[in-house]
């Protein structure tokens, strides 16, 4: 009799590669969002605050990385 304890993942390796991909685009989403301050509490810099970057740009990336998170939980493995 052969004792196969083997762990079985509940995922496959592409799953959790896909999954990474995800978490890091989130980040880079973060990232991007990040700063726009000011050095001087007196003065209020609206135009770098509200850039496309940090309104439109950040917050896309960071949806698409949770998106990419999403397919890879979902992604069916083949078996």
């Amino acid at each position: 009799m052969e004792n196969n304890n083997k762990p079985e993942f509940l995922f496959d390796k592409v799953n959790y590669k896909i999954l990474l991909v995800g978490l890091a685009v989130i980040g880079i989403g973060f990232l991007l969002m990040s700063g726009g301050g000011s050095e001087d509490p007196d003065v209020f810099n609206g135009e770098e605050l509200f850039s496309f970057r940090r309104i439109r740009l950040a917050p896309t990336v960071v949806l698409l990385g949770f998106g990419i998170a999403i397919y890879s939980i979902l992604k069916n493995p083949k078996r």
